[in-house]
């Protein structure tokens, strides 16, 4: 028997090994009739949202998940803002619901940030960003949309934190 082969077999055993192994811990870690559960954060008892289209904060296990953060509210701020203001509310917002839900902005794993005129807002909303994130920032994805509802919103972000 060649060298090469040896090597080739003991790399796929090991691999297996370590298959096999990782999934016996997720099984031991999950148990048997683990499903994921989901909470609709921000409700007060007996209160639903039969007739919404959506949730603003769900926990599910030790995870947040808080969707549709927009950048600018009529209803909160009469004027828009630039970009650097709509970033920081929303941040704002986030560290707001996050706080709420027993979490912080130092436990944000993913921020996803969809932000219109991307060549000449990028540069400012990082800026702003920075301020929220100093250091060991979240991942983050950010990607060109053309418009949004509100006609002068220019950002709208998407988030998930960890709960301890």
């Amino acid at each position: 028997m060649k060298k090469t082969d040896e090597g080739s077999r003991r790399r796929i055993l090991a691999a297996s090994v370590l298959g096999l192994a990782g999934a016996g811990m997720a099984k031991a870690q999950a148990g048997e009739s683990w499903k994921p559960k989901k909470q609709i954060m921000g409700l007060k008892p007996g209160q639903s949202t039969k007739g919404s289209l959506l949730s603003g904060c769900i926990r599910s296990g030790h995870l947040l998940f808080v969707a549709g953060i927009g950048g600018w509210y009529p209803e909160r701020r009469k004027e828009p803002g630039d970009v650097k203001v709509q970033i920081r509310s929303a941040l704002e917002n986030l560290q707001a619901k996050l706080k709420e839900s027993g979490s912080s902005m130092a436990n944000v794993l993913k921020i996803t940030i969809a932000l219109s005129e991307m060549p000449s807002n990028f540069a400012p909303m990082n800026e702003a960003y920075k301020e929220f994130f100093p250091e060991e920032p979240p991942v983050r994805s950010v990607f060109p949309v053309a418009t949004f509802h509100r006609k002068e919103q220019l950002l709208q972000m998407d988030a998930i934190a960890y709960v301890d």
